[in-house]
């Protein structure tokens, strides 16, 4: 017996990806019994996302014309024999997972078609077993999947298709006002270290008395960024993503020390009000990073080391003595008494970063109650937030942050960090509500970049690429999936061009610090970063530009990609083609949210369209101006490539990238 279902053809699955809630789908296997019997064919499914309830659908027998040449099987075999098994199931009426695999009576026995996560193909195999499916479990095998979401979700019309300018404050510019004596006076603790050389090399070490704790500082603030609007507007910027901005120790702000604060070394809330005005001028949304799993020690809420006026959690769990040290914060924090000894919870076991109890109400109502910090910078001039660790995020807290945060402003967003898929992405040993509808409105696309990286840095092939990217494709929303940000750098990750030209993490952080790209590895680096670059352009979803990539900056993880922009010596041929490309969004809303399809995928080879319906509408039914189609081919041999599209044959020069548009328009990255 030989059987089909490719959940990514229309054929075996109307309509294709996720879908609303009570949306009617319908589902087809194509069995071959090859002298076997065949008794009976069954839909089994499992749906929800808390806890699940399972049941099954026996599928109607049928004829259905036309080809199956969507999974690599079919061609095994022809349809002469063919028997189709369909029917129609409609979607639950709450938002969550729908499972669903075959079961198949033969011979008087069962046997079961799961999907292939494997191959990632959207086909399936036979398995002696039913799939597997609750969080924890191995997946092994299994279940197909449907997305279910709210109906009429939707996110703001310059979110989907956006170019994103990415900024890690202290390292992007000083501003024309910098002072050494400023920055120092600013917040001269014992264990900081101050550059007073923009291009000196960053701190791996720290003082002696604590090592290395990411307090060393450059100058780079608020007003820097102003004053380099031109340049983030040149590269076709539409949002700007900043990392933490507010009051903290350390250069990253990861470990807030005020919510309420600008951190005095970048700023004032002033400059903060007048960046984000300044940029809505051209355009340009501001979104803000927001640590809320954790403080630090060293703020007002905790107040570890003493620093701040306000009577933190730590000294009343360590003087309950009296009133004088009761303070506002300690039903935040989880604290723990053993003998004279006090502990505290903290993220990753790290002490600098005590973690908050987001169930709590005094918390809860401080980060999203009306007069809260979700509101507060939201009505100060900012679009949305970046949620650090969303994973680590109660769901029921997530959705009182997109709640204040449409409250404050009906048209911001909230972006999520996630690492995985996060149509299905488990932690604390559940399913989290992150892309249906009522949490999120995006999604950080780590899945995007390791597919495209891998595929540049010869890692996988074409094929695995696409597959990769096709299975988000298949499991996200519209809206998700064309609000991705598709990033290639990060400050969490290394620098694309430093991780597609090939070189091996040394490692450690001294050998880390002393590698750097040869003349020809970094040349065969600039080639296969523009490719990547392209490639995010050409690609739904937001093309998230890390600054410095525009001038091929170097470095591997933390801190080596934080390094400063080096503005007296920049590439300027690569910003100038940065912003070429980068710039196509704007002229090609075709290429914000026209309709996608893959052409090709063949080991060095990755070709695609974009395009918009008829009289120019497009994914989101939304009438758009310009070229209606666009082709995009991309090359990362080291030799030249060609592919057949329709009657042409097309040439691509070595680690060549295309787009072609409207009436013989084209820009190529080896001109």
């Amino acid at each position: 017996m030989f059987a089909v279902h490719n959940s990514r053809s229309l054929a075996y699955r109307r309509p294709f990806g996720a879908v609303s809630i009570d949306t009617a789908v319908r589902f087809s296997l194509r069995v071959e019994p090859q002298g076997d019997s065949v008794q009976a064919v069954y839909l089994c499914y499992a749906y929800g996302l808390d806890s699940f309830s399972e049941s099954r659908l026996r599928l109607r027998r049928q004829t259905t014309p036309g080809k199956n040449e969507t999974c690599e099987d079919n061609n095994k075999s022809g349809d002469i024999d063919s028997v189709w098994y369909s029917a129609v199931c409609d979607m639950p009426s709450e938002p969550g997972l729908f499972f669903y695999w075959f079961e198949i009576e033969v011979n008087n026995s069962r046997t079961w078609y799961t999907a292939d996560l494997e191959k990632k193909d959207g086909c399936g195999r036979f398995s002696p077993t039913r799939p597997y499916f609750l969080p924890g479990e191995s997946m092994t095998p299994a279940p197909f999947q449907v997305t279910v979401h709210l109906r009429n979700f939707s996110v703001p019309s310059w979110l989907p298709g956006a170019v994103m300018y990415q900024i890690f404050p202290d390292r992007f510019n000083r501003g024309s006002d910098y002072s050494p004596e400023k920055m120092i006076e600013a917040g001269n603790y014992p264990e900081r270290i101050w550059h007073h050389e923009w291009d000196s090399d960053v701190d791996i070490i720290g003082k002696p008395e604590t090592g290395y704790i990411a307090c060393d500082f450059y100058g780079g603030s608020i007003r820097g960024i102003i004053e380099k609007l031109d340049h983030i507007e040149q590269i076709g910027t539409s949002i700007i993503y900043l990392n933490p901005i507010f009051r903290a120790r350390s250069n990253h702000r990861y470990d807030t020390g005020d919510y309420e604060q600008i951190d005095p070394v970048l700023g004032s809330e002033e400059d903060f009000r007048e960046l984000c005005a300044l940029a809505e001028e051209r355009g340009i949304k501001i979104i803000l990073d927001g640590v809320f799993s954790h403080t630090g020690a060293d703020s007002r809420y905790f107040n570890k080391l003493g620093r701040y006026d306000s009577v933190g959690a730590w000294q009343e769990s360590v003087d309950r003595t009296g009133d004088s040290h009761c303070s506002d914060y300690t039903s935040w924090y989880n604290f723990h008494q053993r003998g004279n000894d006090v502990f505290y919870d903290s993220w990753w076991g790290f002490p600098d970063l005590p973690s908050v109890n987001e169930h709590d109400l005094i918390y809860r109502h401080y980060m999203t109650g009306d007069e809260g910090i979700i509101r507060r910078w939201l009505q100060a001039g900012a679009s949305g937030w970046r949620l650090d660790v969303s994973d680590e995020l109660p769901d029921s807290f997530l959705r009182d942050v997109r709640r204040a945060a449409l409250g404050a402003r009906p048209d911001s967003v909230i972006m999520g960090e996630v690492w995985e898929d996060a149509s299905r992405k488990v932690s604390y040993g559940k399913y989290r509500d992150f892309i249906f509808g009522r949490t999120h409105d995006c999604i950080m696309g780590y899945p995007f970049r390791n597919a495209i990286i891998g595929w540049l840095a010869s890692h996988h092939n074409a094929e695995e690429m696409l597959n990769e990217l096709e299975l988000i494709r298949e499991h996200y929303p519209v809206v998700s999936f064309y609000s991705s940000m598709n990033l290639i750098s990060s400050h969490d990750i290394p620098r694309a061009i430093t991780a597609i030209a090939g070189i091996p993490d040394p490692g450690n952080r001294e050998a880390q610090q002393k590698t750097k790209l040869s003349a020809s590895a970094r040349k065969r680096g600039e080639s296969l970063l523009k490719l990547a670059v392209m490639l995010q352009i050409a690609y739904p979803g937001i093309a998230a530009i890390y600054y410095g990539d525009e001038t091929g900056m170097e470095g591997y993880r933390d801190p080596f990609n934080r390094r400063t922009y080096p503005w007296d010596k920049e590439n300027e041929k690569l910003v100038k083609w940065f912003g070429k490309i980068g710039s196509l969004r704007k002229k090609l809303p075709v290429l914000r949210t026209g309709f996608y399809q893959p052409l090709i995928a063949d080991e060095d080879i990755f070709v695609f369209e974009r395009n918009l319906g008829v009289d120019g509408f497009d994914i989101f039914d939304r009438k758009n101006e310009g070229p209606d189609h666009v082709l995009a081919a991309f090359n990362r041999s080291a030799q030249t490539r060609s592919f057949r599209y329709g009657s042409r044959s097309i040439e691509l020069a070595p680690y060549g990238g295309l787009i072609e548009y409207g009436e013989g328009m084209s820009i190529r990255t080896w001109t």
